[in-house]
């Protein structure tokens, strides 16, 4: 006599309709207690039980088509789905359409990288930044309450009737209002946030175009970046200048670059200039910005330069003005900085 019962495949039982929504789920349960078992009782690794699968035939390689699901498709996916490309300006959080951060590959503003990590990164990051905050530390005990700052700036008083509705007056002393400088504190700790490499070759105007060439080659190689050229705005007779003649080259160094060069003029090119006192401790623009030059000598001992000493003619390599842009709001905070790194200055110091 046969069995009523059908003998059923763990897959054809889950597809049957016939079996109750209770029976599946016991079925569930005990093929993955049936896994379990089998992962306890099996020696060695889970993952070397994959080696052992057998390749597949070659008749069944070629047979196989990637493409078949595609043609099988009823639908055909839009096109406009692929075609996408975000805008290029960023028109304000109510906009339709908004570009992605440049974090996302999506983005125009994209840049893979950094793949490696400066020595001097490195450096500022484990070392510098801790030690900062410990060089910029100020107690203040529970309960302390700082005293209270007059405002910046200063109302009309007077009855001078040119003294109604009108502006407030700027502080004494100057007539340019300094960025506030706030307690430092691990949320903003004083960065290099970039460095501009500048280049003025004044003899571009006796000698011809061959001087700003030398000097974008130079500061090219010596940077590894792109150099932009800048041309006069304004016509001067006594200094012979041209309106729209180029005249000057800059190189705007961000992230890795950025790092690199600043170990290569702290660690190889500082050390080697003869007689060399260091930076003016005067220096700066009171927000955080420090701008020092190296003359036409010193950018010769750049090693990119000085090995390819033949393709640059003596006479012509030019001299390098380099500004140290900060996210220090004080020269005093930035110039700290810089002396955590290495470089040196000399002079009445200024803040």
């Amino acid at each position: 006599m046969k069995s009523s019962v059908r003998m059923l495949r763990p897959a054809q039982l889950f597809k049957d309709k016939s079996i109750c929504h209770s029976c599946r789920r016991e079925l569930r349960r005990a093929a993955s207690t049936q896994a379990a078992g089998v992962a306890d009782d099996a020696p060695g690794d889970l993952e070397s039980s994959s080696f052992n699968v057998p390749p597949p035939s070659q008749q069944e390689a070629k047979q196989f088509d990637p493409l078949k699901p595609s043609r099988q498709r009823k639908a055909p996916l839009p096109s406009s789905r692929y075609q996408y490309r975000s805008p290029r300006y960023d028109r304000g959080p109510l906009a339709p359409h908004r570009p992605p951060p440049p974090t996302d590959p999506a983005s125009r503003q994209f840049v893979p990288g950094p793949f490696s990590q400066s020595r001097l990164e490195s450096t500022y990051h484990n070392t510098i930044a801790p030690d900062f905050m410990t060089l910029t530390y100020q107690h203040r005990p529970p309960g302390f309450q700082a005293p209270e700052k007059g405002p910046r700036l200063r109302s009309w008083i007077g009855d001078n009737p040119y003294f109604a509705n009108r502006q407030l007056r700027g502080p004494r002393g100057g007539d340019v209002l300094r960025l506030l400088r706030k307690p430092i504190t691990f949320r903003n700790i004083p960065g290099v946030e970039r460095v501009t490499v500048h280049s003025y070759c004044k003899d571009v105007i006796y000698q011809g175009s061959g001087v700003l060439h030398v000097a974008g080659m130079a500061l090219q190689e010596i940077t590894g970046a792109r150099v932009q050229t800048h041309v006069s705005k304004h016509p001067e007779s006594g200094w012979g200048l041209q309106r729209g003649k180029h005249i000057a080259c800059t190189v705007d160094l961000k992230g890795e670059q950025m790092y690199h060069f600043l170990d290569k003029i702290i660690n190889v090119v500082m050390p080697r200039i003869k007689d060399w006192r260091g930076i003016r401790a005067t220096t700066g623009d009171n927000s955080g910005n420090i701008t020092f030059g190296f003359e036409p000598d010193t950018v010769a001992i750049f090693p990119e330069v000085e090995n390819n000493y033949d393709a640059y003619p003596p006479k012509l390599i030019p001299g390098l003005h380099i500004t140290i842009h900060t996210t220090a709001r004080a020269d005093k905070d930035a110039r700290l900085l810089l002396e955590a790194f290495g470089v040196p200055f000399y002079g009445k110091i200024v803040d």
